[in-house]
């Protein structure tokens, strides 16, 4: 019996699957398909996937393989409105201080390489048909590549497996949300001579619109909306029916037409991320609008999160209890997301003369304006990057020193590269200061790593108080912030949720 079956392999499968056999849990994951997507899909890698990759050693061949992009242009009306400049944003936020296009085709068959490196290689042909939970495992049942039906049984099952997840409907949850009355069409192209590749670009004219993201060798991605008059049937469509407007209102040549399909926009959350012993993750718990670039990394975040929790009840060191709290956070976050996306996605599409002129007159103003603040640009950056992601009302969250609560994620300090420890999967102990003798003794004692930094002004400026205890989850949010580095806030924090940090703990 496996520990962990992985119905999907896409991004947020094979990421599930990498940090489960990283913390030595045995996974089988299986996959209808033949092999990894062959179209780019989604394309935006943003920086704290990328902070999170560091636990798996792939962060730096990932941003190696794709295309940083450094701004974003605004244009309306044929002319360049604002130019929003991301790198200098992120810059003081995070050592990946960009949005990185890296095609998701591109993106699965690295992940896919790296799982068979740790042994695992993904069931192709393989297509779940039922299951049903009992009580101590869930069996699964399959049809496999040889036509044959077989029973699979596992401790607990993860449907990664997309938004019409064979997962989500075994287990009866609802989808509650929508769909958008508009069609959209993706497509990646060839362009002719381009300005600066790094450099994405938003069309808002009246009425067309395009978002145009680089990733390399002269290739782009296109996404916009599909004229009202051509809905009716919008798999009958090619790129040369849609709207062009807005590309030749920004002096674009299409050279080729690599790929292109039309899709309508849903938002969805469905009602429980957890059901028993099986777990819903990416398009299978949640689909949102594409504004920001927000769906696969989303995924991989409810990847990691749940990983750590499997890995820990699974080893004898928590009780089961703590995959509740999988639910607590990822299901509250997605919620928000998909308002906040909502909201994007209603003004870019709004339709009307007074939506036209606020979207293509006031909006790139207001923006460029707005852009020249350096605490607003940092705040888009971070809205983007997901590095203001925080689960401060989780029940594994507690405490506060400095402005940093429990449940935040941990400032990274420029001058330090504080975020290095990070890279082993595990809790651990940060001290800005100086540690006590007490705390090195606990530490020590109980197998739980104290990594200390001299302080400096630095830290403050960032938030972080000198001399707290600073108790990190293995998924690198804050657990416990702790002025005093009280013994017994670390033990009652550990007691009180049933968490043993080793086996003579």
């Amino acid at each position: 019996m496996d520990d962990v079956l992985i119905v999907g392999a896409g991004p947020t499968g094979l990421v599930l699957a990498l940090w489960l056999t990283k913390q030595g849990i045995r996974v089988r994951i299986i996959d209808k398909s033949t092999g990894p997507g062959e179209t780019s899909r989604a394309i935006a890698v943003q920086a704290r996937t990328l902070e999170l990759y560091r636990q798996l050693g792939i962060a730096d061949k990932v941003s190696d393989a794709g295309l940083k992009t450094l701004s974003m242009n605004l244009w309306a009306r044929g002319e360049k409105k604002a130019q929003i400049v991301i790198g200098d944003a992120g810059a003081d936020v995070t050592p990946f201080p960009y949005i990185l296009m890296y095609p998701q085709d591109h993106h699965e068959r690295l992940l896919v390489d790296h799982l068979r490196s740790l042994g695992v290689e993904v069931e192709r042909q393989t297509e779940m048909l039922g299951l049903e939970d009992k009580v101590e495992q869930v069996e699964v049942r399959v049809r496999t590549k040889d036509g044959m039906e077989r029973i699979y049984g596992a401790r607990y099952v993860a449907g990664c497996d997309g938004a019409r997840s064979p997962v989500r409907h075994a287990v009866g949850n609802q989808f509650e949300g929508g769909t958008y009355k508009q069609v959209f069409y993706v497509a990646d192209v060839a362009l002719g001579a381009v300005d600066g590749e790094n450099q994405a670009h938003i069309s808002l004219d009246t009425d067309d619109f395009v978002v145009v993201l680089p990733y390399g060798g002269g290739r782009y991605r296109l996404i916009g909306t599909v004229r009202d008059e051509r809905t009716e049937h919008p798999e009958s469509l090619t790129f040369e029916d849609v709207g062009h407007r807005a590309i030749e209102s920004m002096c674009l040549t299409i050279r080729q037409v690599d790929w292109f399909s039309t899709y309508r926009v849903h938002h969805r959350v469905t009602d429980r991320f957890r059901h028993g012993r099986i777990f819903l993750l990416g398009d299978a718990a949640h689909v949102h609008s594409p504004a920001g670039g927000q769906g696969m990394n989303t995924g991989v975040l409810d990847a990691i999160n749940l990983a750590w929790k499997l890995a820990a009840v699974l080893n004898g060191r928590a009780p089961d209890s703590l995959l509740d709290s999988y639910d607590a956070e990822r299901r509250s976050f997605a919620l928000k997301l998909v308002d906040t996306t909502d909201r994007i996605f209603t003004f870019v599409t709004a339709q009307g003369g007074f939506a036209d002129f606020v979207r293509t007159r006031i909006a790139p103003t207001l923006a460029s304006a707005a852009y020249r603040i350096g605490s607003i640009r940092e705040m888009i950056f971070r809205m983007i990057s997901q590095t203001t992601l925080s689960y401060d009302q989780s029940p594994l969250s507690q405490g506060k020193a400095g402005s940093i609560e429990g449940g935040d994620r941990l400032p990274w300090v420029r001058e330090a590269d504080n975020y290095a420890p990070l890279a082993e999967i595990g809790f651990q102990v940060h001290v800005y200061g100086e540690p006590s003798v007490a705390l090195r003794k606990w530490t020590t004692g109980h197998g739980l790593p104290l990594h200390t930094f001299a302080w400096t002004d630095a830290h403050e400026k960032l938030g972080l108080a000198r001399d707290a205890l600073y108790l990190l989850r293995p998924d690198t949010w804050i657990a416990l912030a702790d002025n005093s580095q009280s013994i017994e806030a670390l033990e009652e924090y550990f007691a009180s949720r049933g968490i043993v940090l080793t086996e003579n703990a």
